[in-house]
């Protein structure tokens, strides 16, 4: 008997020891370094990432705010964006467009109207500025909320670019009549995104 007492007492002994120094072993290793992280990267932005903008979002943009009343989610091939068309109170339609062509680019949109600009030339001048022709595609689009289009369809677009984070398109949605727009690059921060009520439930 007293043997048995004498074994179990050493097995307790042997517990508390391998306990103490496992404590301490941990006590002295140091925490992983955690990997690093871009310091401008949108996710970690106070202002919201703009990838993940949807109808019933409010934006603000230089003191001004916006409702998203519509979306196209647009795709060519493997490449994806989105354009979101927003309601302004003078009623001038306004959209902006979202993409990452490698970095996040986001540009606000006005429409051009009463002009006779066409896409076929490969420099275009408006008021005293140039814009030249960067790129011409055909992409397929579906639409949420409120955009004047379909469900889904297909849109032709031709991009020119200007000074200073200047732009001017050209789309057509199904064949339809050129629509041209006045872009402005977003710089990065400016730009503070109010997710809907929706949206925050989900």
């Amino acid at each position: 008997m007293e043997i048995v007492v004498v074994i179990i007492a050493i097995a307790v002994i042997a517990v508390a020891v391998a306990v103490i120094v496992r404590s301490r072993q941990s006590q002295r290793t140091p925490a992983a370094a955690p990997p690093p992280r871009d310091p401008f990267a949108p996710e970690d932005s106070t202002f919201g990432d703009p990838r993940t903008i949807r109808v019933g979002d409010m934006v603000e943009y230089l003191g001004q705010r916006l409702f998203v009343r519509g979306s196209l989610r647009l795709r060519e091939g493997g490449y994806q964006w989105s354009e979101h068309f927003l309601d302004d109170i003078e009623g001038t339609r306004r959209w902006l467009s979202v993409e990452e062509d490698p970095d996040l680019e986001v540009v606000l949109w006005t429409e051009l109207k009463g002009t006779d600009l066409q896409p076929s030339e490969k420099t275009l001048t408006h008021d005293g500025v140039e814009y030249r022709r960067e790129e011409h595609g055909t992409a397929q689009f579906a639409s949420e909320g409120t955009t004047g289009l379909g469900t889904s369809g297909r849109v032709e677009y031709v991009d020119f670019a200007g000074p200073k984070g200047s732009y001017l398109a050209f789309e057509r949605f199904d064949g339809g009549e050129w629509e041209v727009g006045l872009g402005e690059l977003v710089p990065s921060g400016t730009l503070t995104v109010y997710p809907g009520s929706d949206a925050a439930q989900s």
